[in-house]
């Protein structure tokens, strides 16, 4: 089979005989001379959409794990370590489809699906063609420069033509001044403010296209459907649960939340901003608070939602040093069941924060207040836990991690002087 064009994007149908020549044990270059492509594109394709279907139990990749003498605790820094590599999974044809050593070996497994790789491919074709192909820095930046000069009486193009450095054409100013892109972004400009309003209207169907493009990169290999594939082969894996709550998304507070599924516990981190930076802070605090070791046993997995304020996926999964800290995986959009058992927490949480308030006021002013809140919901007896709290079952279960989060301010409350009301926020 050739392609009549060699430029042309991939089709299912190729993407097939992708994973025929891969589960065949075929080069990329075998691949793309029956396809037409350039063998670079192959490289491409298979690199871009494999995903990570099993997951090697050590903190890195070691070829000599099994005479290891540190306990198979493997470190960059360990004068034993010897980093792993496969030919066949690392270089050609470049994911572990048909391998036939795959049923007994330890290391990463990556498959290459077309059906799923399709999918990606159609998903971010239809994403690049929406939006604005800018980042939300570079559109205040942009809208601060010729806010006061419009205002003053200047035209877009006069502007333009004084700021060449400005990357933006005379169109798409008039474009984001009458959509209102501006506006959104806190750049005080509507079409009144224009010299001379344009002829061209923006048609009712193409409004709500005049968003922010987002780079979805960081969902590779972490997809709902990733996420099930890691349980298949690691169905003991303790998984955390992670969500943001807040009623102000432009002032706050917010309430960065953590369920251990295991043991049914919530922990709440007090955030003033809800940005990637902050959230990802907030992991590193619960990371200090149990420990680095307890960490990487405890949080084997982060479940979240597809907010913008979790995109670090690489910073979150590893440390500085390069071993592995969790691994974080995304619900699928509007699927909040996805991580329902988060969510029926948050429903307590509203209990005691009720929507459409002002959190401040209600006294939500500090991480001391969060630890309240998780400490009354730990302490409330759950039908599912056979009606023990959440604590009891902490500490009952493990009780060195029960511990850590006493040390750190959440506290058993007694049954009988649970509060999940308002006035909580007020002791």
């Amino acid at each position: 089979m050739a392609s009549s064009n060699k430029n042309t994007h991939l089709t299912y149908e190729e993407r097939c005989i992708i994973e025929t020549g891969i589960r065949n044990g075929s080069s990329k270059a075998a691949i793309a001379k029956i396809l037409g492509k350039d063998k670079s594109t192959i490289g491409k394709e298979i690199a871009l959409h494999r995903t990570c279907n099993y997951k090697c139990s050590l903190m890195l990749e070691c070829a000599v794990y099994k005479k290891c003498k540190l306990g198979r605790r493997c470190k960059s820094s360990c004068p034993y370590y010897v980093p792993f590599k496969c030919k066949r999974r690392d270089r050609t044809p470049g994911a572990c489809n048909g391998c036939d050593k795959i049923h007994y070996c330890h290391f990463d497994h990556y498959k290459y699906d077309p059906s799923l790789a399709h999918h990606e491919y159609r998903l971010t074709l239809k994403e690049s063609r929406e939006g604005i192909n800018t980042s939300k820095e570079d559109l205040i930046k942009i809208g601060k420069i010729i806010e006061p000069l419009i205002k003053q009486g200047l035209s877009p193009y006069a502007i333009l033509k004084a700021n060449p450095d400005l990357k933006i054409s005379e169109k798409t100013v008039y474009t984001y001044i009458e959509d209102g892109t501006f506006k959104n972004e806190g750049i005080n400009l509507i079409s009144l403010d224009l010299r001379r309003k344009p002829s061209r209207r923006i048609k009712k169907k193409d409004k709500n296209k005049y968003k922010l493009r987002h780079d979805r990169k960081y969902l590779n290999g972490r997809l709902y459907i990733d996420y099930k594939k890691y349980l298949d082969f690691n169905p003991d894996a303790k998984i955390v649960e992670m969500d943001t709550v807040y009623n102000d998304g432009s002032n706050g507070p917010f309430m960065q939340t953590f369920k251990f599924l295991r043991y049914s516990f919530m922990v709440i981190i007090y955030h003033t901003k809800k940005d990637a930076l902050s959230m990802y802070e907030g992991i590193l605090l619960l990371e200090k608070i149990i420990g680095e070791e307890l960490f990487s046993k405890e949080v084997e997995v982060l479940l979240t939602d597809r907010g913008s304020e979790f995109v670090l996926a690489d910073k979150i999964e590893l440390r500085e040093d390069g071993l592995r800290r969790t691994r974080i995986y995304y619900c699928d959009p509007m699927c909040s069941n996805q991580k329902g058992s988060l969510e029926n927490n948050h429903e307590e949480i509203r209990y005691i924060c009720p929507k459409e308030v002002d959190l401040y006021g209600l006294g939500l002013i500090s991480q001391d207040k969060a630890n309240l809140i998780a400490s009354h919901i730990n302490s409330f007896p759950k039908a599912k836990l056979n009606g023990k709290t959440p604590f009891e079952m902490l500490k009952f279960m493990n009780p060195t991690l029960a511990l850590r989060f006493i040390d750190f301010g959440i506290e058993e409350i007694k049954k009988d002087k649970v509060i999940l009301r308002p006035y909580l926020l007020k002791k």
